[in-house]
């Protein structure tokens, strides 16, 4: 199957170098754009100032091209979209679909991160306060490609949610949203930790007119004390030297054979047999995968 009208993409966030969980990610995203010939744009996530790590945007960019998961366009930083984002906190506000929240961490405390809706009614000035999205008491659900279909009560489960921090940042769930939209992405393939992040953004969607993408949520690689391998435990950072056996191991991490020959393969050259071969069907259908089972 060919499909030129795919666009997939690879939003990585620069608080720290990539590492192998981040490759598996975007080795996921890569062959499932590239072997239908479509299209796989990059962005860099870089709403949080206080949490980037200096060198990380570039040294994300140098070892996708070392690896070969070469991409289309310009990258889109989302640094510079904050125009877009402010004007719809704007018109969702003044529609009356989002309000200012004045609630502290401590006053939250004990409602398992399910927002209680202390200042729904409340009526307070936007300024020094975070924004909430309404949610409506509807189950937002949807199928996902390899984790099957997903359902989740906005209302009982998540609450009201931050579209904008107090402190003017925008939300990743905003973002997120209008920036696939404006992109014009049809597909979504990222880890499973973001899951049930998904009902929020098909409300936010919804919402905004925009139309559903597909989803793909891959299993996460954590270590063997449970934590996903992330920048926040120090995972190593990719070597430029390791492309091909690493490759060869996020292959195997996505359920895909590996030919023994490939070993001493060049990058591309792995990733060309990939994309012939890619099968998303044999991803595995759970939401983690211990990195000790890869070696």
């Amino acid at each position: 199957m060919n499909d030129s009208r795919y666009i997939g993409r690879f939003a990585p966030t620069p608080s720290g170098f990539l590492h192998f969980g981040s490759l598996v990610a975007a080795l996921a995203s890569w062959l499932d754009a590239r072997a239908v010939d479509g299209r796989w744009l990059l962005r860099m996530e870089d709403t949080d100032p206080p949490r980037e790590m200096p060198g990380a945007r570039d040294a994300i960019l140098q070892t996708l091209e070392r690896y070969g998961l070469e991409w289309d366009g310009e990258v889109v930083f989302q640094s510079q979209r904050h125009e877009a984002y402010a004007a719809v906190v704007e018109r969702l506000f003044s529609m009356g679909l989002a309000y200012a929240c004045t609630c502290s961490r401590k006053q939250l405390e004990g409602h398992n991160g399910i927002y209680p809706g202390f200042c729904r009614n409340a009526g307070h000035v936007r300024e020094g306060a975070a924004i909430r999205l309404r949610v409506p008491e509807l189950i937002y659900r949807f199928n996902d490609r390899v984790q099957g279909p997903f359902e989740q009560h906005l209302g009982r489960e998540v609450g009201d949610f931050v579209i904008q921090r107090r402190d003017g940042l925008y939300a990743y769930q905003l973002a997120v949203v209008l920036d696939d939209a404006w992109q014009g992405v049809t597909d979504i393939v990222r880890g499973a930790d973001l899951l049930d992040n998904t009902p929020r953004q098909l409300y936010l969607q919804e919402l905004l007119g925009f139309s559903q993408p597909r989803y793909l949520h891959i299993p996460l690689i954590v270590q063997p004390d449970g934590h996903k391998l992330g920048k926040s435990y120090r995972s190593p950072p990719l070597e430029a030297d390791q492309a091909t056996p690493l490759l060869l191991r996020a292959l195997r991490a996505l359920g895909q054979r590996t030919d023994p020959a490939l070993v001493n393969a060049s990058p591309a050259e792995v990733l060309a047999v990939a994309r012939r071969h890619w099968q998303p069907e044999h991803i595995a259908r759970q939401l983690t995968v211990p990195e000790a089972d890869l070696h």
